[in-house]
């Protein structure tokens, strides 16, 4: 049987409509189960090994015993869920834009095909990540800090405020402030968050402490079990009142705040905590530790 066969088969043409379990034939010729129905031109079958993840991909880790799971039942129940790629000219490769997770799972499981929609156009980086970060939030696949960096990314590359991004991706404006607090806390504490031994509640009352060894310290004890939230949040307001914040608070301490003028610019450092060139002297150093990480992170998203 040729193909104009094989489809006018599939169509129902030439079927009795007393075929078993084949419901009566609309006056124009077409089964009722292609009325309004199309074949999208985008879906594929692309050999797994055609296929190669995006390195600029928001998640960079993924758990073993899920792939496994994920692995198994696609050896089950085959495909349930296409993926989604674009064509890497350079590479002569599909790259993922949308289900990595899937796609390494189908290696594991030794499959030699998945089915794709292929994503047309030239789409900016800005625009893949975008799509990733959508996806990864909708499935809460991403890590807390993972999302956070990506956040940070997206609103560095593209220009946006807050709002603007939390309006883009459809989630509450606090949800996007709470995440991006979480990058200034201490680097061991943030890889205590994204481990799961510090939740994101609490991450997010540590980082307003302002003494970076408290922060450590507190987070050590949530860590250990011996804090919860609410102690960490105590411990915030009394900081917080210590240094004269918040209604019916006591006399705020004195800041020390020096101004340096430079040939391109003015900078302004205020000192809660300590004096002195030394202390300023750390603060700058932090400074362009945090504007280094921004830099090099648009980089990346820009290569």
């Amino acid at each position: 049987m040729n193909r104009k066969a094989n489809i006018a088969e599939s169509m129902g043409v030439g079927v009795g409509d007393d075929a078993p379990g084949l419901v009566s034939r609309p006056a124009s010729g077409t089964p009722a189960r292609w009325q309004g129905v199309s074949k999208s031109k985008n879906a594929v079958e692309v050999p797994v090994d055609r296929i190669r993840p995006d390195p600029d991909q928001p998640r960079m880790e993924f758990d073993p015993e899920a792939l496994d799971q994920l692995a198994r039942s696609l050896k089950e129940r085959g495909q349930l869920q296409p993926i989604r790629v674009r064509w890497d000219e350079s590479a002569g490769r599909y790259v993922v834009v949308v289900g990595e997770r899937r796609w390494r799972a189908a290696q594991l499981a030794g499959l030699e095909t998945l089915t794709c929609v292929v994503a047309t156009g030239e789409p900016s980086p800005e625009d893949l990540l975008e799509d990733q970060l959508v996806e990864n939030a909708l499935r809460e696949d991403l890590k807390p800090i993972e999302q956070a960096r990506a956040y940070r990314c997206l609103m560095t590359s593209r220009g946006l405020t807050q709002a603007q991004l939390a309006e883009r991706l459809q989630i509450r404006q606090g949800t996007v402030a709470k995440a991006l607090a979480l990058l200034a806390l201490p680097e061991p504490i943030q890889a205590s968050v994204d481990a799961g031994e510090i939740g994101t509640e609490t991450a997010y009352e540590l980082s307003k402490i302002d003494d970076r060894a408290q922060q450590v310290e507190l987070a050590r004890d949530v860590a250990a079990g011996r804090l919860n939230r609410d102690a960490v949040k105590e411990h915030t307001r009394a900081s917080r009142k210590g240094r004269g914040v918040g209604k019916g608070a006591g006399k705020a301490k004195k800041i020390t705040t020096r101004a340096f003028r430079t040939a391109t610019g003015k900078a302004t450092v205020e000192l809660r905590k300590g004096s002195g060139n030394a202390a300023i002297l750390e603060v700058a150093r932090e400074v362009v530790r945090i504007l280094e990480a921004e830099l090099g992170e648009a980089t990346q998203e820009a290569a």
